[in-house]
């Protein structure tokens, strides 16, 4: 933010990114022609903070809350962060899941303005020109959608849009990675929701997306153009159709700087919840048996991660493969299915053909449990009880989205694990008593992970996200994790310390990439001094 506004009067106040609102001191006022336009009082960044709260409490639903917030941040960008980053508990679940949910669904419903960058197929050929029109040059973070797979209601098209802008948010909210230099984006490919296309007020292409060979070309181009337009920026991948995910991903990985956080970011928070719950146990990665229910991109790019992190314990990659069981929707990944993917082949397994979940506990004898199948209720009573009578301690991991479809609530998998499960969901539930004990459910959400991984980025600017980078940024997540906590079941550290928790991980990140020769920029004496100072603090210019 410049330290003097050239902007005067209304315009001042219109431009969010300047305007201090009823924070205008006396001397401002009178420079920049705002006296009579606003309150007489003169208020402090905090009071208008305890304004706003006062506000939010009065909405009827968190809904009412995001489009409030929503609207603040287009008045005064400052006052939005710093109500944000006030009590990121409080207001993650507002901005972020599960309120996004409701917030896609209506999207172009309750649209106000935009924000963000929409490009859509008819700009093929010249998608470098409208990047362009973005008011900022440097640019370090797109978060870009289809809005393919939106948080388990599938292809919603440019209601996705809500994703990336809540991503991005959290950057912000929970690692302090400065708002400017992050740009959500929505590639606009159409639509397989027939609804949506007859809405009158989608505000999307209303067509079919197109097929694979015409979207290679189409996002070979916006790969492109980002390179050339905002030469150092991270493209994070989110919330594409499965299939997608997983084949762009691949195909760019090793070619510029970008990140899924579907597939990465969920096996990073995975990861981290499953290294807490094994120092629990005293037990190694290496000595689990691992079974998803749900193989599409979350379950495989788990699988994957966990292979990378079995091998660092000197598993061999064969024997890491043969530890883990998958089944989607169709049962078992076995050698007879004709209709696996070449990623799901991998995990195929030499079994008789089974969509029976209870049956594969019993012949696998799993460790760990893990539900990414949006099958809501899938964890029954004879599931939990029979991971129960195989481990004293199972480890069970429900991390569908939203509730509905979450495989398991805590309350039933402490019940019918006797209080003996280790847990958890891919949503905060509430605390749960039990036989006079009070069990602490953990939430595998990502934004553990990805603020965190987003501050070490663009601190160290390197030129690729490497599997071992995101492991780390597991680790460190884990290690935040003190005794006393563990002796209370919890697996993650408290949301309300997310803020320090994130800048702690993204030291820890750092100082792995600078060990790897991958940063680009000068290694400082004090890691941790060093990305303190280059955090964003939502605070007025003089």
């Amino acid at each position: 933010m410049p330290s003097a506004p050239t902007l005067r009067g209304t315009a001042l106040l219109n431009n969010a990114l300047r305007n201090k609102g009823t924070a205008f001191t006396e001397a401002e006022r009178r420079e920049y022609g705002l006296e009579g336009l606003l309150p007489t009082q003169v208020e402090t960044l905090d009071r208008q903070v305890e304004r706003i709260h006062r506000h939010l409490e009065a909405k009827p639903s968190n809904l009412e809350r995001y489009i409030y917030l929503s609207g603040l941040r287009d008045q005064n960008e400052t006052l939005f962060y710093r109500v944000l980053m006030s009590n990121p508990a409080q207001f993650v679940p507002i901005v972020y899941a599960p309120t996004l949910a409701a917030v896609c669904q209506q999207f172009s419903h309750i649209y106000r303005r935009p924000r963000g960058m929409y490009i859509s197929l008819d700009m093929r050929g010249r998608i470098r020109d409208v990047l362009r029109n973005w008011p900022l040059e440097n640019v370090r973070f797109l978060c870009v959608t289809t809005g393919g797979r939106i948080l388990g209601l599938g292809d919603i098209g440019v209601n996705g849009m809500g994703i990336p802008i809540g991503k991005l948010d959290l950057y912000t909210a929970c690692g302090a990675v400065p708002p400017e230099v992050l740009l959500p984006v929505q590639l606009d490919i159409g639509t397989t929701n027939s609804a949506l296309r007859a809405d009158p007020l989608y505000l999307g292409l209303r067509r079919e997306p197109p097929p694979l060979e015409e979207l290679d070309a189409f996002v070979d181009e916006f790969v492109a153009a980002v390179e050339d337009v905002f030469p150092n920026a991270c493209l994070h991948f989110e919330d594409w159709k499965g299939t997608d995910a997983l084949h762009y991903l691949e195909k760019y990985r090793n070619r510029v700087l970008c990140y899924n956080d579907d597939i990465q970011g969920t096996a990073a928070v995975t990861l981290a919840g499953l290294i807490t719950a094994l120092k629990i146990k005293n037990e190694t990665l290496a000595q689990q048996r691992f079974l998803f229910l749900g193989a599409g991109s979350s379950g495989l790019g788990t699988a994957d991660m966990l292979i990378s992190a079995l091998k660092q314990e000197g598993v061999s990659e064969q024997e890491a493969i043969e530890r883990i069981t998958l089944m989607d929707v169709n049962g078992l990944l076995e050698t007879t299915r004709t209709d696996l993917t070449p990623q799901q082949k991998r995990y195929a397994k030499p079994l008789p053909p089974s969509r029976d979940l209870l049956a594969m506990i019993k012949a696998i004898k799993p460790t760990v449990l893990i539900g990414v199948s949006t099958s809501g209720g899938a964890f029954t009573q004879n599931v939990v009880e029979a991971m129960s009578v195989l481990n004293e301690r199972p480890i069970i991991f429900p991390l569908s989205l939203p509730q509905k479809n979450s495989e398991c609530t805590a309350e039933q998998a402490y019940e019918w694990s006797k209080g003996q499960a280790l847990f958890a969901a891919g949503l905060q539930f509430p605390e749960v008593t039990w036989n006079e004990r009070t069990f602490y459910p953990g939430q595998a959400n990502n934004f553990y992970i990805f603020p965190a991984l987003g501050l070490a980025v663009y601190a160290t600017c390197p030129k690729r996200i490497t599997d071992d980078m995101v492991i780390e940024a597991a680790r460190a997540l884990a290690d935040q994790v003190d005794p006393a906590s563990r002796e209370r079941g919890r697996l993650f550290p408290p949301q309300s310390d997310i803020l320090d928790v994130s800048i702690t991980s993204a030291a820890r990140i750092a100082e792995f990439i600078f060990d790897q020769g991958a940063a680009t920029v000068e290694r400082p004496k004090d890691i941790r001094a060093w990305i303190e100072s280059l955090t964003y603090s939502p605070q007025y210019a003089d």
